[in-house]
């Protein structure tokens, strides 16, 4: 590899006690790191001697080893298997003790801190030097002819891994305090409600303390059903229109008022499913249905497909509380998925509607649902505040190395 190098754009931000120190010089990815391929070494699983040393793949820690080859500070790149594209984490830094199997690079880096390689790296898109299809393949040869932008001193370099750092520490502490919300709600929901066998929650606000047990119903008992179905794909006049159609793919949230597909007023009319606000809809075919089970509220009139059920409820139970009483019944739900023999999952009707479910006074679900939407509204809250960390953090990356139209493109 050629050790030549010439000078590239400056960043459009950087630090002040560094404007005018000068330029960036542009480089091969190969002249400014060694190469460690020749130390790693493939384990099939078969042969695995289970330990305490991390196993490393192309995209991070495949599983632990009795012994380790690398005890040092590296950078990992995926070679196949891995994702290429911006901001998929195709590089990471490992330290420590550990094994490095054949699907990443190895490197060392020399000239260049190896912090700002990392992100320089994860912030690029790597699929142009990406080559073959089964399986897609990033060679070394490929990755040592990346283009590399390399701040002119030592002291640039790390101040601007600094500050790149010190966002991914406040990421990470917001992510877990993300996580510990999360693990409050699932405690909560477990205590809230009856466990199987029981007719009364574990934990019951003091009000309620003396209250009546719980009435056990069936789904059938206090909800009407009814299927979805498609409008034809053969009628452009169908689609394109300001009513949300939900299928598997947009019942991500609790609340149902978007879509990745809309229907128009023709649809309707020609007989397309239609409900309006307030009515739960629950997945009952998908192969989502082996891991978990998709549903929501409706906050809005929305037509749905066939793979979706919707249950209209009586007056005597609310549908937050209901929503949030078939959550914290999942496991119970996932028991009565059955293999369609096609790799999707499916919840039969007859048996959804004997699904028993227990049901307190209204005052009383009034208070769980104020208690355990309090939560989502922090969760919520929690989770944009770590999208936005996430979104500064790729605007800092962007503006902190100059762009090279090579690797921009």
């Amino acid at each position: 590899m050629s050790n030549e190098t010439k000078k590239t754009a400056l960043p459009k931000l950087r630090f002040p006690e560094f404007r005018g120190v000068g330029e960036w010089e542009e480089k091969a990815l190969g002249d400014v790191c060694e190469v460690l391929n020749n130390r790693r070494k493939p384990i099939t699983g078969s042969f695995r001697e289970k330990g305490q040393y991390p196993y490393y793949g192309a995209s991070g820690i495949v599983d632990y080893v009795k012994d380790f080859i690398f005890d040092e500070r590296l950078l990992l790149v995926g070679e196949d298997g891995a994702k290429w594209g911006a901001f998929e984490d195709t590089a990471f830094i490992v330290a420590g003790k550990y094994w490095v199997n054949n699907h990443a690079h190895v490197l060392r880096p020399r000239e260049i801190n190896e912090i700002l390689l990392e992100k320089y790296l994860v912030k690029l898109n790597l699929a142009p030097y990406v080559t073959g299809a089964a399986p897609p393949k990033l060679t070394l040869g490929k990755l040592k002819t990346i283009p590399v932008p390399v701040a002119p001193t030592r002291a640039e370099q790390q101040k601007i891994a600094d500050a790149l750092s010190s966002l991914d520490d406040l990421i990470t502490a917001q992510s877990a305090k993300l996580a510990a919300l999360q693990a409050h709600k699932r405690g909560l929901m477990q205590g809230l409600f009856p466990a199987e066998g029981e007719t009364v929650p574990k934990v019951r606000f003091p009000e309620f303390q003396d209250s009546e047990e719980w009435e056990e119903k069936t789904l059938g008992d206090i909800a009407t059903f009814s299927s979805g179905g498609t409008p034809s794909k053969d009628k452009p006049e169908y689609w394109d229109g300001d009513t949300p159609w939900v299928s598997a793919s947009s019942m991500h949230d609790y609340v149902i008022d978007k879509s990745e597909l809309y229907i128009t007023d023709v649809a309707k009319k020609a007989g397309a499913a239609i409900v309006g606000e307030g009515v739960l809809l629950l997945l009952v075919r998908g192969s989502m249905l082996f891991k978990r089970i998709p549903m929501g509220i409706t906050a809005r009139e929305v037509a749905f497909n066939q793979d979706v059920k919707a249950l209209h409820l009586d007056k005597s139970i609310a549908p937050l509380y209901l929503l949030y009483y078939l959550v914290s019944s999942e496991s119970l739900l996932l028991s009565k998925v059955s293999a369609t023999g096609i790799g999707a999952g499916k919840l039969d009707t007859s048996e959804l509607k004997q699904f028993p479910v227990f049901i307190p006074s209204p005052a009383e679900q009034e208070r769980i649902v104020e208690c355990l939407s309090s939560i989502d509204d922090r969760i919520t809250a929690q989770t944009q505040k770590i999208q936005a960390l996430k979104l500064h953090k790729k605007g800092l990356m962007q503006g902190l190395f100059p762009a090279l139209t090579a690797t921009e493109a």
